[in-house]
């Protein structure tokens, strides 16, 4: 799945100009020759570890389950548990 989300990423951003040429245009049969992977709205938040696609966390590229694990093993700077 992360290969697969790697290679979206890759025709994202080939297609990324020509999209908006045809947008500009205002060209819509052009852009539904386009393939489908080369639209960004297809493209998912994804653990950069892990590749667990639920549960992202955007500040650390991390899920939830990674950041927990890595933050209670003081692998993230600044990050500590709380207590109170």
């Amino acid at each position: 799945m992360k290969a697969r989300e790697r290679k979206r990423e890759a025709l994202v951003a080939k297609y990324a100009t020509k999209r908006e040429a045809l947008k500009a245009a205002g060209d819509y049969l052009g852009l539904q020759k386009l393939p489908k992977n080369a639209s960004p709205v297809r493209l998912h938040n994804r653990c950069k570890l892990t590749g667990r696609p639920r549960g992202y966390m955007r500040q650390f590229g991390l899920s939830r389950v990674t950041f927990r694990e890595m933050a209670l093993n003081g692998l993230i700077p600044g990050v500590k548990k709380s207590s109170w």
